[in-house]
């Protein structure tokens, strides 16, 4: 119970300096997330409110990584797990889903989906990471810049609003 509410209470804190980071112009960076033990980056203008995933209505017929739709705000929303997209797991284990939070995209980016993100690990700016040389040609379009932070950790920039063009999220739009 403790730890729910210690949850709770850090993703609050979250949300609010997520709010105020975006409050300020001209101020990049990102909220860093993690999927199944991978560092991910999500740039801050293109990262919505975080939610803790609630009841989903399942969809027949989707790929395992649809987890469903859920009610965010009033507004239906498709939950996918973020992981499953990235091909690093098959499907969400009972104890990852309990602890996971669910991140919308920006709703200025008109994108009607959130991500199912294993663990929330704060915002990070750019005067706090050092930018690593890719050399990975094939990378997929969301993919953006890999950095370093203090403590020697990589982490993989996810750039949101390419996310969607990729080719197994076009087959679930096109299947509707």
């Amino acid at each position: 119970m403790a730890n729910k509410e210690a949850l709770r209470a850090l993703q609050g804190r979250l949300a609010e300096r997520l709010q105020e980071v975006r409050s300020i112009e001209h101020v990049s960076g990102w909220l860093a997330v993690e999927c199944a033990g991978q560092a991910l980056l999500f740039p801050l203008a293109e990262a919505g409110e975080i939610f803790q995933p609630g009841a989903l209505l399942e969809v027949p017929h989707t790929e395992p990584w649809f987890l469903g739709v859920a009610n965010l705000r009033g507004s239906l929303t498709g939950v996918v797990d973020l992981a499953g997209v990235l091909g690093l797991r098959e499907r969400v284990p009972v104890a990852v889903r309990d602890q996971a939070h669910v991140v919308a995209f920006n709703p200025s980016l008109d994108i009607n989906v959130a991500l199912l993100v294993d663990r929330l690990a704060g915002l990070r700016h750019p005067e706090q990471m050092q930018a690593v040389a890719s050399a990975d040609a094939t990378a997929p379009a969301f993919a953006g810049g890999c950095w370093r932070d203090g403590a020697g950790r990589l982490w993989q920039e996810i750039r949101l609003l390419m996310l969607p063009r990729e080719e197994r999220f076009l087959r679930i739009v096109a299947a509707r």
